[in-house]
């Protein structure tokens, strides 16, 4: 049968599993491979299924530690004595809270590399926040849908990067600076310009009941420890090579998470890594399955058709097919997206550093979490703020989907330039001045504009 073919009926069963059978993604990548190893000859592949399946075993386990990790945090009552502190802090401080609250929104989203999780923990605590700032339902989950996907391309922890690596056989390695680059200068740009011009001081009396709790007087400055730990953990090999040892992500997050369970309120921790691991099920599922379509694709040529067909096209059909082709197959999943779309371009766009190019395409793929019908961040940000209707808020997404699907293309195409001052400046204080910078110019500038047009703050 012809490689075309194949394609066709394995991405037919995909989308049959998925909306006429109701299949968890990673179940229709499963029936998705088995029907391409049918049509393409193999028969019942089983020892390509399980190689597969077993392809993204690193990844798995991240996931799943990262998750043990935030559900310690969580249950611990650090996520939310953190979100206190800034907000007590901060309420005064209308631009500095609103970046803040962006930083929290992230934060999920870098540890377990899911949107999702971000919008259903921080998202719901920043939520009233926002809103108590005077910022429009609509707009607040707007900013958490945005926020989530930009935590989820953030470091430590980015899926469609490792899922694109494996199928290229590229390590996870070098990608902080990379996915710094492409998922915070966003962030901030896009926080400011939605919620800057709303933005009042907070009164906390009217919102009291709804902010988060503050454990750090019942624990003390022990509270903090698991993030201590982690930070020193992830950063010692670096700062002290050769005399740290070299853990790996997967250990420093459970040790972390060891750390958390007693350091915050009581836990039962076996109970919580239950929960947890319960929870990171539906991503780990996902990844097995897009290792067994990945694998079925290589077997069958597929992989090979894609590639070649992507080095057919003209430069600019290229970046078009990227910024657009990657976001609407998010729609089923981002992770398929990365798998599926992701891996063929990178490799037809060899000429460029794979590491920037990675991370460009973990970019806009991230955005197939706001498109329709699945919309997954979309849809819990809607609900987290009170909006029937998901519409209303994906409708303020567009221009910041659109600026980001753009400052990807730039990352690819800058790829190499990129990488190349990434190299220079390795292990200086530069970059970060860089980004510190760069918040502090947006902030400048979004000041200048209230005095240039007398807006005055006011309480809320």
């Amino acid at each position: 049968m012809a490689v075309e073919l194949i394609f066709v009926f394995m991405m037919v069963a995909f989308v049959l599993g998925v909306f006429l059978l109701k299949l968890p993604i990673g179940l229709a990548l499963v029936l998705a491979s088995v029907v391409g190893a049918l049509s393409g000859g193999e028969g019942f592949p089983l020892r390509h299924l399980v190689e597969g399946q077993f392809g993204y075993l690193d990844s798995i386990l991240i996931i799943a530690s990262a998750m043990v990790f935030m559900k310690v945090i969580l249950h611990s009552g650090l996520l939310d004595t953190i979100a206190r502190k800034i907000i007590d802090h901060l309420h005064d401080k209308p631009v500095m809270l609103l970046l803040s609250m962006m930083a929290v929104i992230m934060f999920p989203g870098m540890i377990t590399g899911s949107s999702t999780a971000a919008v259903l923990t921080t998202g719901a605590l920043v939520a009233p926040v926002l809103i108590g700032m005077g910022i429009p339902r609509e707009k607040t989950a707007a900013i958490i849908a945005l926020g989530a996907i930009y935590g989820m391309v953030a470091p430590p922890v980015n899926i469609p990067v490792m899922i694109i690596g494996g199928g290229i056989d590229m390590p996870y390695v070098g990608f902080g600076l990379p996915l710094l680059l492409a998922s915070v200068p966003l962030a901030v740009t896009v926080v400011i310009l939605i919620g800057y011009q709303y933005v009042r001081k907070v009164d906390l009396s009217k919102i009291g009941d709804r902010l988060p709790t503050s454990f750090g007087e019942a624990h003390g400055l022990k509270i903090y420890l698991p993030v201590v730990v982690l930070i020193v953990l992830m950063l010692g090999e670096k700062v002290l090579p050769g005399r740290f040892p070299s853990l790996g992500l997967s250990l420093i997050f459970l040790i972390a998470a060891v750390v958390g369970a007693f350091t915050g309120r009581k836990l039962n921790f076996f109970k919580v890594a239950l929960e947890a691991v319960h929870d990171a099920l539906p991503v780990m599922g996902i990844l097995m399955g897009v290792g067994m379509f990945i694998q079925i694709m290589t077997l069958t040529g597929v992989r090979g058709m894609l590639v070649i067909f992507c080095l057919a096209l003209p430069s600019l059909f290229l970046y078009l097919g990227i910024a657009t082709s990657m976001p609407l197959f998010g729609a089923i999943s981002s992770y398929g997206s990365a798998s599926v779309l992701g891996v063929p371009f990178v490799l037809a766009l060899l000429g460029q550093n794979e590491i920037m190019t990675a991370s460009g395409l973990s970019l806009i793929a991230g955005l197939g979490d706001l498109m329709p019908p699945t919309a997954l961040a979309g849809i819990f940000a809607a609900q987290i703020v009170g909006v029937e209707n998901y519409f209303k808020v994906l409708k303020y997404c567009i221009w910041p989907a659109v600026l980001t699907a753009v400052y990807g293309i730039v990352l690819i195409l800058n790829a190499n330039a990129f990488m190349k001052l990434f190299d220079d400046l390795q292990g200086s204080l530069i970059v970060l001045a860089v980004f510190v910078g760069y918040i502090l110019l947006i902030v400048l500038l979004a000041r200048l504009g209230v005095k240039l047009w007398g807006k005055e703050e006011t309480t809320c």
